[in-house]
C-alpha cells in the first residue's frame, strides 16, 4: 500500500505536469494566432511573385480606410482610379506608397520593409502576451525574456518603419 507520502508526491507531480501542459497549450495557441493574424497579410507582402505591385496615392481617408489612384510598377499589372488601402498610423493622406495588391480584389496593402513589419506586427503583441504565460505559467524566465524581447524589437521595428 502507497503510503501518505509517496501518494503525496505522486499527486504532486500530477499536478505540475497537468500546469505546464495546460500553460504550454495556452502560449502555443496564442503563438499561433499571431501568426495566424499575421499571415493574412503577410503573405502577400512576402510572396510578391505573380502579384501585381504599384504605388497609391492616397488621396481621401474615412475612418477605417483610405482610398486613391493605383499606379503599375509590375509587368501585367492594371491602372486603376481607385484602390483602398487600410487607413493605419502608416497611411497618411497626401502621401504616396508602394503596394501589392491583394488578388481578385481592390485592396492594397503596404510592401516593401515598412509592409513586411507592419504585417508581423499581430505576431509582436502575441510574443509580449505569451512571455507573460510562459514565465508565469511555466516559470521558465529565460524563454519569456526571448519571446517578450522578440516582441518588443517587432514592434519597435514596426513603429520606426512607419
Amino acid at each position: 500500500m502507497p503510503t501518505a507520502a509517496k501518494s503525496g508526491q505522486g499527486a504532486s507531480a500530477a499536478l505540475r505536469f497537468g500546469r505546464v501542459a495546460a500553460m504550454g497549450t495556452v502560449a502555443a495557441l496564442i503563438l499561433v494566432a499571431g501568426v495566424w493574424a499575421s499571415w493574412g497579410t503577410a503573405q502577400h507582402v512576402m510572396l510578391t511573385k505573380g502579384r501585381e505591385s504599384g504605388t497609391v496615392e492616397v488621396t481621401r481617408c474615412a475612418e477605417d480606410t483610405c482610398t486613391g489612384p493605383y499606379t503599375p510598377l509590375s509587368q501585367g499589372s492594371q491602372r486603376r482610379d481607385r484602390v483602398v488601402i487600410a487607413h493605419t498610423a502608416a497611411v497618411r493622406k497626401g502621401r504616396t506608397y508602394t503596394v501589392v495588391v491583394k488578388p481578385d480584389s481592390d485592396e492594397v496593402v503596404r510592401s516593401g520593409p515598412a509592409g513586411i513589419v507592419y504585417a508581423w506586427v499581430p505576431l509582436g503583441g502575441a510574443l509580449l502576451l505569451a512571455s507573460v504565460v510562459v514565465a508565469g505559467g511555466l516559470r521558465r524566465a529565460r524563454a519569456a525574456q526571448v519571446l517578450a524581447g522578440t516582441g518588443v524589437v517587432l514592434l519597435t521595428a514596426a513603429f520606426l518603419t512607419m
